[in-house]
């Protein structure tokens, strides 16, 4: 059975090589937008969405589709749409606390393309920032690493992570996809997954 990764995301496909899986890289570039309010349906819709739209060009498989947002005052933080977007955002999370949604899905396609079985989970993980003052946002910015991050920001950068003060929760949830929530149920669901994997290392 083939892996597949539906994202391009740098950061996930960094976490599944240290699992120690093999796996192929299949990017779904699925709309993303969405009027959903809850932040824990959102994630998961849009990885499912990610998950089935590989899942069904890819047969004798198993798709692995991921989301995450960050919520601030009850208000969900995609990707900044500009430097002013990530402006406002980094400039909303200094000095608080948010939270970090992300939503995993695991869709099962046997040898005609069929889907024979579908998990999804999420898991949240509290965030807390430090004061930023405008000079450090405003360089943060230049560099571009939070251009393409949910909240403006990555805990795994090197100016991100100076930014966080410390968490509740899985750090890996935080980076996009929540190691050890995801290793268990591939271990209570897929245990093949894990037993090839054991084999190989």
């Amino acid at each position: 059975m083939r892996i597949i990764l539906a994202s391009q995301s740098p950061r996930r496909k960094r976490l599944l090589q240290q699992f120690g899986f093999e796996f192929e890289i299949m990017p779904s570039f699925i709309d993303e937008s969405s009027t959903e309010t809850n932040p824990v349906k959102l994630v998961e819709d849009l990885a499912f969405k990610k998950a089935n739209d590989i899942a069904s060009r890819c047969s004798n498989s198993l798709v692995i589709g991921s989301d995450t947002v960050v919520v601030h005052n009850n208000s969900i933080l995609g990707k900044p749409m500009s430097n002013m977007d990530a402006s406002k955002m980094l400039n909303d999370l200094s000095g608080v606390q948010h939270q970090v949604h992300t939503g995993v899905v695991l869709i099962q396609t046997d040898l005609n393309s069929n889907i024979t079985k579908t998990l999804r989970f999420s898991e949240m993980t509290r965030v807390y920032f430090s004061e930023l003052d405008q000079t450090e946002i405003d360089d943060y910015i230049a560099s571009g690493n939070p251009m393409d991050k949910a909240g403006s920001y990555g805990i795994q950068d090197d100016w991100g992570a100076a930014f966080v003060k410390k968490i509740e929760g899985d750090f890996y949830t935080v980076v996009g996809l929540p190691i050890n929530r995801l290793y268990y149920e591939l271990k209570e669901h897929f245990p093949e997954i894990i037993q090839r994997r054991n084999n190989n290392s």
